[in-house]
């Protein structure tokens, strides 16, 4: 007979015990003579349903299908005493097999019986776990509403009061979100956010906000200047994670269809944004300092104040200390700026954009590859003689070479065969050749 191992935290004590001594004992809702009682809640809920709805980090084991590793719905037993989810069972003996998928012993007979005690106790078992959680989301339910309430007339310390544990609440519980949403709390809280606004309540409202899901209305609620522009100075004086908040509340912002460039065309939030970025001891800001600068980088006006800031400088030195994800962001930027006249010279006066750039041909991804190619085409274009050169003696027609001979994007391929047709220009045959042989140079 099955054994079932009670779950943890589930009321049980802890001990092993088959299905017969569960049912009897009425450890999981049995009664006299080994009947489950069910039936009353088993109309009310729906096994499926409470499945798909409970997210639990364990389940019992014996309710587990060995096939699917998924809980059972409809628990059916083999001649060897096996129980599988009867789907699955089905399937496997309609493919021709004649052995018990877990033992692997010969089947004398391929009848499934429906373990209905073993069903009665897979009921119970999530009854109980669904009916807790909902209530638990009634409370939750609840005490947003009334934490709403309160912020609607508070005033003072008690907005910052208010605001934390509606935080907090919205941080524990995920259904807290969609009540805050119900009950008009985002308009409650966006209400908050004015020129008058202390960094206290600021911070704790963008910590709420960000965290929820934004319709239309509510974004373009939050677009307006004094709000956007409240966030930009928590951005360059709050905390870490207020600061990070607030990078990707604008970002979220920036996604939209009536977003304006205006918004987020101040050297204020380039500044905080390449704060962030070169945090060398607080890691965290740094993606989504990146994600927001490259948002904004399609604006033409944008990318000119980037350039003002001295953004190119500072993004081309920390690209040696970027993972994957951020590099390719901060590519993604440099490439946007090459496109202007204003932009690629920036990029062409850094001393370290060839260097850093041809070190990461063929080394992280081809998004990156593809970038690096662009952002060096664009420079060598500029300055042929000068930028190709070094780009050469740093080892790029080598890499180029690489490149063309790989599986990538053939676009990447054509961009890397003029480029390293642009860097030939200024060498004999011989010479070139030489360059384009691996080196330690470029390892």
């Amino acid at each position: 007979m099955p054994m079932f191992q009670p779950f943890k935290g589930g009321g049980f004590d802890g001990h092993v015990i088959d299905l017969h001594t569960a049912v009897k004992d009425g450890v999981l809702g049995g009664g006299d003579g080994g009947e489950v009682k069910t039936a009353a809640v088993e109309n009310e809920l729906d096994l499926k349903t409470m499945i798909t709805n409970l997210e639990l980090p364990e389940t019992p084991s014996v309710f587990i299908c060995p096939i699917s590793l998924e809980p059972m719905q409809d628990p059916v037993t083999l001649c060897t005493g096996q129980t599988y989810e009867r789907s699955n069972i089905l399937k496997w003996l309609s493919l021709g097999h004649r052995t018990c998928p877990t033992t692997m012993q010969e089947l004398w007979d391929d009848a499934v019986t429906p373990n209905k005690t073993l069903h009665q106790l897979i009921h119970a078992w999530f009854s109980q776990k669904y009916v807790m959680m909902k209530k638990r989301s009634e409370d939750v339910q609840g005490r947003v509403i009334e934490i709403v309430g309160a912020l609607r007339k508070a005033k003072g310390k008690e907005k910052v009061h208010a605001l934390s544990e509606l935080k907090g609440v919205v941080m524990a519980h995920e259904i807290a979100e969609k009540s805050v949403v119900d009950e008009g709390g985002v308009f409650v809280i966006s209400s908050l956010l004015t020129p008058f606004t202390s960094h206290a309540v600021g911070s704790e409202a963008v910590a709420i906000l960000v965290n929820l899901e934004l319709d239309a209305v509510s974004k373009a609620g939050l677009m307006q200047p004094a709000r956007v522009s409240l966030m930009v100075d928590m951005l360059n004086d709050g905390s870490i994670e207020t600061k990070i908040n607030c990078a990707r509340l604008i970002g979220r912002l920036v996604e939209e269809r009536g977003f304006r460039a205006e918004l987020v065309s101040s050297h204020s939030l380039l500044v905080g944004l390449m704060r962030l970025v070169k945090d060398r001891r607080r890691r965290s800001g740094v993606s989504p300092a990146l994600a927001l600068l490259k948002s904004i980088s399609v604006h033409k006006q944008v990318r000119s104040l980037m350039v003002s800031v001295e953004a190119v400088p500072q993004l081309v030195d920390v690209l040696p200390c970027l993972g994957p994800e951020c590099l390719e962001s901060a590519l993604y930027v440099l490439d946007s700026l090459s496109s202007d006249n204003e932009g690629v010279t920036a990029l062409k006066d850094s001393v370290n954009t060839i260097p850093n750039t041809v070190r990461l041909l063929m080394r992280v991804s081809e998004t990156c590859t593809a970038y690096s190619v662009s952002i060096l085409w664009s420079v060598c274009r500029l300055a042929s003689r000068e930028c190709s050169s070094l780009a050469v003696e740093l080892g790029l027609a080598a890499k180029l070479l690489l490149v063309i001979q790989s599986g990538c994007d053939p676009a990447l391929k054509q961009r890397s065969a003029e480029l390293l047709k642009l860097c030939s220009l200024h060498y004999s045959d011989t010479m070139f050749i030489s360059k384009c042989k691996l080196a330690p140079t470029i390892q």
